[in-house]
């Protein structure tokens, strides 16, 4: 029924993010979007970055690089498929945003690198389209920790609990710093849209078919 109703409305976004830490469930969710309503599908091209093997076992080594790549990779990647409007799909959804790269640059990098790096960043961050909603996946650290775990990436045995946490705060001081978009962050800890199907149309009903303001919209579905 759901799919149903959702496909005769009119979308009322051209460009849906979904957010979250590692292990968050970000590409499932955005992929599964995209298949039901015929989008445009934008996916992180992370696992062809040399450097994340590399900084995983040597932070302090190889922070700089990694995130410098991911910020030209990023800055390509989106440039390049947000350009060109396909008039066959109803709109786009991605698996991340621009922003991530400050998320995760404040958490890796030292003071004087992060303080060079944030100017870079919002020289570029202002040329990009804006997504109309961002949608954050909340999970603990502890719930993220057993999902990275369960999926067996060899490079990514050694995240903590503290770097999912440190990340996780960091994204809430984008959102606190930048209150001119929307942000719907919501509570997933506690349902599986994964394998439950009455949890995922819970989900698509909180971001397609509800009215958000700008800033932080928190939701418990």
């Amino acid at each position: 029924m759901w799919k149903g109703v959702l496909q005769e409305m009119d979308i009322k976004y051209n460009y849906v993010v979904i957010e979250g830490n590692i292990g968050a469930g970000k590409t499932t969710l955005a992929t599964r979007i995209a298949d039901q309503f015929n989008a445009h599908l934008i996916l992180e091209r992370f696992a062809d970055n040399p450097f994340l093997p590399k900084f995983y076992d040597d932070p302090e080594k190889y922070s700089f690089p990694l995130e410098l790549s991911f910020l030209a990779s990023r800055y390509k990647q989106l440039k390049e498929e947000l350009e060109p409007r396909n008039l066959f799909r109803t709109f786009t959804v991605a698996d991340y945003f621009f922003m991530k790269s400050l998320v995760f640059a404040a958490s890796t990098l030292k003071e004087d690198e992060y303080n060079l790096y944030r100017q870079i960043f919002y020289i570029i961050y202002g040329s990009l389209p804006k997504p109309d909603i961002y949608v954050y996946l909340h999970l603990s650290p502890e719930r993220l920790l057993q999902n990275i775990e369960k999926r067996g990436r060899s490079y990514e045995k050694s995240i903590t609990l503290s770097y999912l946490r440190k990340i996780q705060d960091s994204y809430f001081t984008f959102f606190r710093q930048n209150p001119e978009n929307k942000y719907v962050v919501i509570d997933a800890d506690k349902i599986d849209f994964v394998e439950n199907e009455d949890d995922y149309n819970k989900l698509i009903n909180a971001i397609f078919l509800r009215d958000y303001q700008l800033g932080l919209n928190n939701l418990v579905i």
